[in-house]
């Protein structure tokens, strides 16, 4: 006979065989989240890179080598007019002008390349037309960006190699110390110049190896980038070897601390650099599989 207690059981249990049927659900969607991130997240950043470098450096350089060329090519000319009323086009000294809906003529071998690809809006005025014109004769893409980017490499090459001399050096300080006296600018900008060196320098810096270090507190485990194992002083003071350490902060390990500690106090870790950088970035979730516990058959039986 169903006592009352015994339909509560059932009630109760019906929820719990529910979340427990969604758990595989839930751990599916975070597994292909977990692989979809990352080169979604590659892609996002490629094409922002790209677009952010065409519209602040390739559509503003072309636009002026547009104008440019558009200035030294212009034949517009007002003071020319139709033998008769049906022509569309008068020569002037063995060449054909073709009058536009403003009055204006320009030349007939222009007007016919910008009319088999117009671009929309259609141009109207003479300087239009030689705008399309040099887009489709001078400045096609296949073109235009190897130009461009062989350009803005050299620029840089020189460029570097102004900053690399004396006064070139001195030029940076200068505006480093005028930009650090500009309220609210001076934060952003030691912000971004703190991770383009950090990134960007040429100073290789050497691990001997990774370890694991009691660091801010006694208790509190960190791990450390070993970078010197030399400070003479401290290890007279303590009398044994210490350790030059570099901790990195999370998630971004753009700045750390640099601690000396004795080589007695580090645990030395069988990982990798790049293990290691894995759990940084990642602030601790992803674990290297050396330092993952694996349970024994033994245990797992009796965790059920």
């Amino acid at each position: 006979m169903t006592t009352i207690q015994d339909m509560t059981d059932d009630i109760q249990e019906t929820p719990r065989q529910g979340q427990v049927a969604a758990r595989p659900f839930r751990r599916a969607v975070l597994r292909g989240l977990a692989v979809l991130c990352p080169p979604l997240l590659t892609v996002l950043i490629i094409v922002w890179a790209i677009n952010t470098t065409k519209s602040y450096f390739l559509e503003p350089v072309t636009n002026w080598v547009r104008e440019g060329l558009v200035w030294h090519l212009a034949d517009v000319r007002q003071d020319l007019s139709l033998p008769s009323h049906s022509a569309k086009t008068t020569e002037v000294d063995g060449q054909f002008y073709r009058r536009l809906e403003n009055g204006t003529f320009i030349p007939e071998s222009v007007y016919d390349v910008v009319q088999r690809r117009p671009g929309q809006p259609p141009p109207v005025t003479g300087e239009d037309f030689y705008r399309r014109y040099v887009d489709l004769t001078y400045l096609r893409p296949y073109l235009t960006v190897p130009f461009f980017l062989a350009v803005f490499i050299l620029l840089l090459y020189f460029l570097g190699k102004f900053m690399a001399a004396g006064i070139g050096r001195f030029f940076v300080a200068v505006f480093d110390r005028s930009v650090s006296r500009v309220p609210g600018v001076r934060a952003v900008y030691s912000s971004v110049k703190q991770v383009s060196d950090f990134v960007f320098s040429e100073r290789e810096m050497t691990f001997t190896r990774i370890v694991a270090v009691e660091f801010p507190r006694k208790g509190a485990w960190s791990m450390g980038f070993v970078t010197n194992e030399n400070f003479e002083d401290v290890k007279k003071a303590v009398q044994e070897p210490v350790l030059v350490v570099l901790i990195f902060y999370s998630p971004i390990p753009h700045t750390g601390s640099t601690v000396i500690v004795r080589r007695s106090e580090c645990i030395d870790l069988d990982i990798t650099f790049d293990q290691a950088c894995q759990f940084i970035v990642s602030c601790g979730v992803v674990v290297p599989p050396s330092q993952l516990r694996h349970a024994k058959p033994e245990e797992s039986k009796e965790s059920k």
